[in-house]
């Protein structure tokens, strides 16, 4: 039996969302060049795996990038303001 209180919720892994794609596709995906793409992900901002010698994501792991991106570049007062 299960309430709303324990419920956990868990979460999802934007690199099992969806159909994987390289750096190159992800870069012409959102206009970002595949070095910023592959800086990124090595400082953690950017979900990739690597699948041999290339580097995968998702158009989702893109887009969760790309929307944190754009509240990190408001103002810091205005980021508090809710």
């Amino acid at each position: 039996m299960t309430t709303n209180q324990n419920k956990i919720e868990v979460p999802i892994d934007p690199l099992a969302l969806g159909e994987l794609i390289t750096l190159d596709e992800a870069s012409e995906y959102c206009g970002l060049s595949k070095h910023s793409l592959s800086t990124y992900i090595r400082i953690g901002r950017l979900k990739a795996r690597k699948m041999g010698n290339l580097w995968v994501t998702t158009k989702g792991a893109v887009d969760l990038y790309l929307a944190s991106r754009e509240i990190e570049r408001l103002p810091i007062k205005q980021r508090n303001t809710s």
